[in-house]
């Protein structure tokens, strides 16, 4: 019988708890003006985090850790199920919700969510559940085998990632599916598989990302952005030229908290996708360097927990929310500092966004629960 440690890992517990904190008070400095602009109230955006993000996102994570990890694994298909079927009422007219050209979210009275967020989550879950399941024999070789491999597993995981990549790409979100297609890899790879699997995976993710560029010509003015950030500085180079203005502003201690000049409207998705621009700026090269190093002390725990865990479920989930986090925020950061092409997404624990918000604290809280079964 495995021993199991029965203590919760309290560093990646602080980290978590710095992060939160931290996010609350940039967003109180950040969605200040924008709230009294559009609302007339200060904290308009910050009760709204508060109450549909942090307070629901706290009880769920207490739940997520209480919960059996046998009685989540036996759930995880259902979870997935579920949820595809939300990402397909997106689309459907009085309870889809769209803004900026996208149809993401679902709108039931006073509430709305963006079903693509838990999808990061219940999709790890599951994939973590399915290969499992798929690949306790790795070690038999032979034709027979292999063949096996690429007909049961290969295929069936392409399968399921065409089928979450048709529902991303028509909301559209493509921010989401490069960090799903990314996290989803990362753990097939982990999992034992042949690693020309892994290989080929990406080469048809390669080619899918082109034709997802040739596609939509916003796409490729990104890019052309990314290559060249001079490029219209006045449109499609705008987000990125503020962003950097805001970063280089803040030099090594910042400019303090509500002092930022970006955030009075010059920085597009100042208080979501552009929220790390505001917070270097109003703390510095340091602030940034503690919020990087944080999320690097996140992975490390992330995956010590992994490598503990008491079976292969636990290993890969681990390893999976781990890296799902981590991977979502070097995007955030990258592309606010033009080392990656602009793109669309959250920053963790600090974006707003409740939907984001919850299915984090409830990754975290799965982690955790994790921790406290590992050998």
């Amino acid at each position: 019988m495995v021993k199991v440690s029965g203590r919760p890992d309290y560093i990646l517990f602080g980290v978590v708890a710095i992060l939160v904190v931290l996010g609350v008070l940039i967003l109180a400095s950040v969605s200040a003006s924008i709230s009294q602009e559009k609302f007339g109230t200060t904290y308009y955006f910050f009760n709204h985090q508060l109450l549909f993000g942090l307070i629901p996102g706290l009880i769920l994570a207490f739940l997520a850790f209480r919960i059996r990890l046998d009685f989540l694994k036996k759930w995880a298909p259902i979870l997935l199920l579920i949820n595809l079927i939300l990402l397909v009422m997106v689309f459907l007219p009085k309870i889809g919700a769209g803004a900026g050209g996208a149809t993401r979210w679902l709108s039931v009275g006073p509430i709305s969510f963006q079903p693509a967020e838990f999808l990061k989550l219940t999709f790890i879950l599951y994939l973590a559940t399915w290969l499992t399941s798929r690949t306790p024999n790795q070690q038999k070789s032979g034709f027979g085998q292999a063949g096996k491999w690429f007909s049961q597993t290969f295929i069936a995981f392409l399968i399921v990632i065409g089928l979450i990549s048709l529902l991303l790409i028509f909301q559209p979100d493509i921010s989401t599916l490069g960090v799903i297609v990314l996290v989803a890899v990362l753990m097939y790879f982990l999992a034992n598989t042949p690693l020309w699997h892994s290989i080929l995976i990406i080469l048809i993710g390669a080619g899918g990302l082109f034709s997802l560029i040739k596609l939509a010509p916003y796409r490729a003015a990104r890019l052309l952005v990314f290559f060249e950030p001079g490029t219209d500085p006045m449109g499609i180079g705008y987000q990125l030229k503020q962003a950097l203005i805001a970063i280089g502003s803040g030099g090594i201690f910042g400019l303090g908290l509500g002092m930022a000049g970006q955030r009075l409207g010059f920085l597009p998705q100042s208080i979501s996708d552009s929220i790390f621009a505001i917070m270097a700026e109003e703390t510095g090269f340091i602030g940034s360097l503690i919020l990087i190093s944080l999320f690097l002390i996140f992975l490390w725990r992330g995956f010590k927990i992994g490598k503990k865990g008491v079976d292969k479920f636990s290993q890969l989930a681990a390893i999976g929310i781990s890296s799902w986090i981590v991977i979502q925020a070097f995007i955030n950061v990258g592309s606010m500092i033009g080392i990656l092409p602009l793109t669309g997404i959250p920053l963790p624990f600090i974006s707003y966004g409740g939907s984001a918000l919850v299915t984090e604290l409830i990754g975290v809280g799965i982690l955790l629960n994790i921790s406290k079964n590992t050998t």
